[in-house]
């Protein structure tokens, strides 16, 4: 039986070494997913990024290294939460559940997507908000004897602990994830990136 890990990194660098990581124990690239929010454009469309090919500011320059899962980085749009590059089956999911889906189908799905995979929905909620923040989420699907030590591995990339940042919003009035919302833009981003660095 799998069990999916998730964990969420305010910077894209952390959520790039959980990856190598996971990948590194064995975990294979098909069962692991990433969704990070490109309002930036840190990853541009026009280099050969997609596939695995890109140099400079390209998703294969920011990925470094790291193969498998992010050779095959896509730009998709997420209401809420704008621009994002994606990758594995939680990408795929989510952007199924919104194909012919009425607007705020593919936000619906990327909750949908974690909560099926057994994610409780208050963490997917804090998964989805923490990516409208310009964050990143990680999730791979890992046989159950497999998940204490995933769950351990994102951990040990300075993972966003769901429970610390659902009071840390809460604190400012947030309860859930709204894909009415505009997204924030990149000086808004970096400001949520300068509160919670360490």
């Amino acid at each position: 039986m799998k069990k999916t890990a998730t964990g969420l990194y305010d910077d894209y660098a952390d959520a790039r070494a959980a990856i190598s990581a996971l990948e590194a124990r064995g975990v294979p690239s098909d069962d692991i997913s990433l969704v990070s929010n490109n309002a930036d454009d840190r990853y541009s469309n026009d280099t050969n990024a997609a596939e695995g090919a890109g140099t400079g500011a390209g998703i294969g320059a920011a990925v470094g290294g790291v193969g498998g899962l992010l050779t095959g980085l896509g730009i998709m749009a997420i209401p809420g939460v704008g621009p994002v590059v994606a990758a594995g089956w939680l990408a795929a999911t989510a952007a199924g559940a919104a194909a012919g889906a009425v607007a705020g189908g593919a936000a619906g799905g990327l909750i949908g997507a974690m909560t099926d995979s057994g994610v409780p929905e208050e963490h997917a909620h804090v998964y989805a908000e923490g990516v409208r923040r310009g964050g990143t989420i990680v999730t791979a699907r890992v046989d159950e004897s497999l998940y204490p030590e995933a769950e351990a591995i994102l951990r040990q990339s300075n993972s966003v602990d769901p429970t610390e940042r659902r009071a840390a919003y809460a604190g400012e009035g947030w309860t859930r994830f709204d894909d009415t919302l505009d997204p924030y833009g990149p000086a808004e981003i970096e400001q949520e990136r300068l509160r919670y660095r360490r």
